[in-house]
């Protein structure tokens, strides 16, 4: 179910804002009455609480902070910004959506995965991304996408909010 938007990966960059619309409107048909999402922050959490308003679910979206399960946690140590994960919903037999900013290595999406695991057994977890980079490490791939573009790896994407609380993208170069 993936619709990339088949712009310039640098320039000019997407409208975060319509590119959150567009991925409600590819989730909107199969969506079930038992689904919840699930943002890992920080722009996970953003796109989820902006689809969970878009879609009308019931149910707020639970919102996950990976930090303790990644695997350069060792390398990396901890991230400065560490939030509380909060999941205000019983996962068992539940529908979960997993909604980042962007899939880029698979790391991320499997770190959530063994997070959310820890809460409980869901009946299904799909995976929603606003962009998909490439350059998979591991076998993950998006359910629901926007955006498919190809970037080296010294290009880093980031979803960045305003004061507003508009959703826009960066790109930086790394050395």
């Amino acid at each position: 179910m993936t619709s990339p938007m088949n712009a310039s990966p640098l320039s000019p960059l997407p409208d975060a804002e319509a590119q959150c619309r567009a991925l409600a409107d590819l989730i909107r048909p199969g969506l079930t009455p038992d689904a919840a999402l699930v943002g890992i922050f920080s722009g996970g959490a953003w796109i989820a609480e902006r689809l969970a308003e878009l879609l009308g679910l019931a149910d707020a979206a639970g919102l996950i902070d990976i930090s303790f399960y990644r695997d350069d946690f060792a390398e990396k140590g901890l991230h400065p910004q560490v939030r509380p994960t909060q999941i205000p919903f019983d996962v068992n037999d539940r529908r979960l959506i997993l909604v980042d900013d962007v899939l880029y290595t698979g790391r991320t999406t499997r770190a959530a995965l063994n997070e959310l695991f820890d809460y409980g057994r869901p009946a299904a977890i799909e995976l929603a991304v606003l962009a998909d980079r490439g350059c998979r490490e591991l076998p993950v791939a998006p359910n629901y996408c926007v955006w498919n573009l190809q970037l080296p790896r010294s290009t880093g994407l980031t979803l960045s909010r305003n004061e507003a609380g508009l959703l826009f993208w960066e790109v930086e170069q790394h050395a």
